[in-house]
Parts: C-alpha cells; sequence; structure tokens
C-alpha cells in the first residue's frame, strides 16, 4: 500500500464494491475489514464446498482452508490471517508462514506494520512468533503478548518453572517473570503482568508482586525500590526511560515515576496513564469521587465527570489536546479538552485527531446505523457498517470507509464540509 500521501484524496464518493453480488462459490460471509486505504474490502468466507477462504473486494484467494478467523489489515497495508490446514499459521497476503503450530492467536502488528507477531502454542508451550520466528523458548504459560513499536522486540510474562495444583509455598516463593525475545528474566516473581517496552527497545517494565501483599514496578528484572499495596500497568516517557505507573498508598490511588510519588494518593481509581507525545505531561483516567471519572492532566482532573466508565484516552500528535469515550447513563459521547460532545450515542469508538490537532473525529453508533462525527458534528450519510476515520496529512480532508445497501464505498470529503 502506498503512503498515506499518495493515496487518493480526491474529493467525492467512490463504489468499490457491490459485496450484494452473488457469487457461486460463497456460501456465507463473515464481518468485513476494510484496509486502511479505503481501496479493499475484506472477509472470511465458507465456500460451497465447505472449506474457508478470504474475500478481498469480489475476488477470492487461491487458497483454501480447514478454518480461517482473525482477519486484519496491517498499518501498512497488508491483510493477515490466521489459518488451519492441519496445522495452525499466520498467512500475510495469502502467502503462509513456512510453519504451523498446535495453536496462533492475536496478531500485532509494528507501529508502520513493517513487523508481524503473534502467539503460539504448541505441544502446551507458549510464546511468540515475529515475521515466522518462533522463540527460542517456550514455557509452561505466557499472557500479555507485546510488540515494540518498532517490532524489534517481543516480550511476554511467562511461568519459568513448572507448579503443581498444590505448590502453594512453591507458588509464594515466585514461579512467574517476563520473557522478552525468548529470554526470560534471571528474577522470578509471585506474579507477573502487562509488560511494557519501552521506545528505544532497551527497557522492559512490568507490574510484579513480591509477596502476598507488596506490590512495584520491576525492569529489566530489576524492581523499584520503593512497594506499593497494589500497582497498574506501567508507562515509559517518550524521550528517557523513566516509568510512570499508579500506585495505591493508605486506600487511595496516586502516581509514581520511578518509584518516587507525583501525584498525591488522592483518587479512588488512576489507569490507563500514559505521557504526551513529547513527554511533557503525564494524563491518566481517573476517579476523583466515588462513582465518577474524567481525565487527570499532571494530577489535576477535569471538571466534566461521567457515570457509568472513561475509555480511550488519546491526544493529539502535538499533545496540546487530549479526547478520550465517556459513558453516561447508558450513552456514550466523545469529551475533548474538558468539553463534551453536545450529543450523546448508543456507541463511541476511540477519537482520532487529526495531524495538526485542529480537529477530532470518532466512529459513533445511533439507532443501529453508523456514522462519523467531526468535533461534534455528524456526517449527513449513515452506514449499515463504517470503519474509524483517516485525516490527511494536512487534516483538511477526511477519509470514510463505510457500507450504504450492501455497496462498500469510500468517499473523502472536507472536514469543513462536515464542521460547517
Amino acid at each position: 500500500m502506498a503512503p498515506k500521501a499518495q493515496w487518493d484524496w480526491s474529493v467525492g464518493s467512490k463504489t468499490v464494491v457491490d459485496l450484494a453480488t452473488n457469487n457461486d462459490e460463497v456460501a456465507w460471509r463473515e464481518e468485513s475489514h476494510a484496509s486502511p486505504d479505503g481501496e479493499q474490502v475484506a472477509a472470511v468466507v465458507r465456500t460451497t464446498d465447505e472449506t474457508y477462504t478470504v474475500q478481498v473486494n469480489d475476488t477470492l484467494w487461491e487458497s483454501q482452508f480447514d478454518r480461517v478467523w482473525y482477519l486484519r489489515y496491517s498499518p501498512d497495508g497488508r491483510l493477515t490471517a490466521l489459518v488451519n490446514d492441519g496445522d495452525w499459521k499466520l498467512c500475510v497476503d495469502e502467502e503462509a508462514w513456512e510453519e504451523g503450530y498446535g495453536f496462533v492467536w492475536n496478531t500485532l502488528f509494528s507501529e508502520d506494520g513493517s513487523v508481524i507477531a503473534c502467539s503460539v502454542s504448541d505441544s502446551m508451550q507458549y510464546g511468540m512468533i515475529k515475521d515466522g520466528e518462533i522463540w527460542p523458548n517456550l514455557f509452561a504459560n505466557a499472557n500479555n503478548f507485546v510488540l515494540s513499536a518498532d517490532g524489534a522486540h517481543t516480550a511476554a510474562a511467562v511461568q519459568t518453572e513448572p507448579l503443581g495444583q498444590a505448590e502453594i509455598f512453591k507458588f509464594k516463593q515466585g514461579v512467574f517473570s517476563v520473557a522478552v525475545d525468548g529470554e526470560p528474566w534471571e528474577r522470578n516473581f509471585v506474579n507477573v503482568w502487562t509488560p511494557v517496552i519501552s521506545p528505544s527497545g532497551t527497557h522492559v517494565a512490568a507490574q510484579v508482586r513480591l509477596n502476598l501483599f507488596e506490590y512495584t514496578i520491576a525492569c529489566n528484572g530489576a524492581t523499584w525500590n520503593e512497594t506499593f499495596s497494589q500497582v497498574w500497568e506501567p508507562c515509559f516517557h517518550p524521550k528517557t526511560n523513566a516509568i510512570a505507573a499508579p500506585v495505591r498508598l493508605g486506600g487511595k490511588w496516586g502516581m509514581a515515576v520511578d518509584g518516587q510519588v507525583v501525584w498525591k494518593p488522592q483518587f479512588f481509581q488512576v489507569w490507563h496513564q500514559r505521557y504526551t507525545p513529547r513527554g511533557d505531561r503525564l494524563i491518566a483516567l481517573v476517579c476523583p469521587q466515588y462513582g465518577r471519572w474524567t481525565v487527570a492532566v499532571d494530577g489535576q482532573a477535569w471538571r466534566t465527570t461521567f457515570g457509568d466508565m472513561i475509555s480511550d484516552l488519546t491526544t493529539s500528535p502535538d499533545g496540546r489536546r487530549i479526547a478520550a469515550v465517556g459513558k453516561e447513563n447508558e450513552r456514550w459521547t466523545i469529551i475533548a479538552d474538558d468539553k463534551a460532545w453536545p450529543e450523546m450515542y448508543d456507541m463511541c469508538w476511540k477519537p482520532v485527531f487529526s495531524p495538526n490537532g485542529d480537529h477530532v473525529a470518532a466512529k459513533v453508533e445511533r439507532s443501529k446505523k453508523y456514522t462519523i462525527v467531526v468535533d461534534g458534528k455528524p456526517y449527513s450519510k449513515e452506514f449499515s457498517e463504517c470503519w474509524d476515520p483517516i485525516f490527511s496529512d494536512d487534516g483538511n480532508l477526511i477519509l470514510i470507509r463505510g457500507i450504504i445497501n450492501n455497496t462498500y464505498i469510500r468517499i473523502v470529503e472536507r472536514v469543513s464540509t462536515i464542521c460547517g
């Protein structure tokens, strides 16, 4: 797939394929997946001879399998699927990785899509595969699989020693660790969760449980000196190897960086924290009062709160703006810079900022139909299916991919037309 700047950004609507056109080889079709550039729509299909394959626009892959699932487009536009032809393999643009295994799942992509990884199980041992190469060591248990943004490294929480059902003392001594590219840390812990790889790729951090009562963060196998009654998933500063993590002290939650408390423990909950892209602000989802949720910036909670939940914390590329999805009384909306959109919806998806940060858009559901909303203004067309919007590099145009009356269409619209 060409770089985004080279996509067709001509304003207007283009019919890509009529999905209602009968194909005598297809018995039924699963959910659709649109390519990032909008030029393709793909789905897993079952053929009339009771095998499975993939249909891209109106063309079937030549290869057929016993089963196909977890169809996904990579950020660079390659189409991936997990396929079974006796063994499970990952298939990329119809070309399967050479080796097959007992099971594969959880396809992961590097930020640019050039590297693809997935989880693997073989002979009751677990690990990861990256671009067809399996870890040198597999483990009795592995979970929380991650791929670094540049695709150079993989990691997971793993069980390094066998553990019988009644071996409670062995469990208390610790049998879990983190494996990086298949090599475990030298130290074990009672529990390990959510490994995170630094932007530089040189550090891996995770939540760890030291004993039945103490929790902290470990980085490259070494723990913070400080312990807490609970911690959540860590994150790295984008320019340094500083680590921030929500921590619980005295029954309340705050934030610690490299073990030192930087947000006073005053919240009922703190999680899903992240630094803005330049690293100048630390933001998180918080519960400032019981039953109310919002965003906090450098420890200061926004005024606008939600009673059901808040999720999908997002920043603009320059870090100037912040948005999230909020839910109140079973209805959803987008909150951006402490101001909620005026309308509530049946569902909202993760907000998307334009490259310059001037606009924020999201896919929404309303009365079993889907559309795109930009800066709180809904697009005029509704779809039976649609996908997250994509802004042009200058932020003036928006790509909308959707299905109307069984026809998949690709629309490029001026943002000013939607926003008025």
